[in-house]
Parts: structure tokens; C-alpha cells; sequence
């Protein structure tokens, strides 16, 4: 599965965990470790409550690798 979105990397960015993330959103932590690994990814409303809480744009959390784009053709 393809990295689509950087939650990983701006949590290393910002010093936070992704324990602390889940508590700020009352997910459990195995949640957030899903969404960080990219074996499943939060919702575009989650997304926008993850992206304030770190103090970026919600842009900053979604990955724009061109690989995206090839496995999700390859999909179809």
C-alpha cells in the first residue's frame, strides 16, 4: 500500500507521539499507529482536527508522491 499521508513524519517533526495524538483525540492509540503505518487513514474531518492540533495545513499531512497515483491507476 502506498504512504498517502505524512502523519508519521510530522509527528517526528512537532516531538509528539502518537500516544499523545490519540489522546488529544480520544482514539484509541492502536488507531492512530494504523494511520501512521498508512494501513489505514483517518477521515477528511479527523484529518483537519490532527493538522490543528500540530499546527499545520492539512496539505502538510498528505503525501504527494507520485507513487500515489500509479498504484491507485493500477487499482482501477
Amino acid at each position: 500500500m502506498a504512504d498517502i499521508n505524512r502523519l508519521k513524519v510530522v509527528l517526528v517533526e512537532k516531538k509528539r507521539t502518537n500516544k499523545w495524538l490519540a489522546e488529544q483525540l480520544g482514539k484509541d492509540p492502536a488507531t492512530v499507529s494504523k494511520w501512521c503505518t498508512n494501513t489505514s487513514q483517518p477521515d477528511l474531518q479527523t484529518l483537519t482536527k490532527i493538522a490543528f492540533l500540530l499546527g499545520v495545513e492539512v496539505r502538510n499531512l498528505i503525501n504527494k508522491n507520485a507513487d500515489i497515483y500509479e498504484s491507485s491507476e493500477a487499482i482501477q
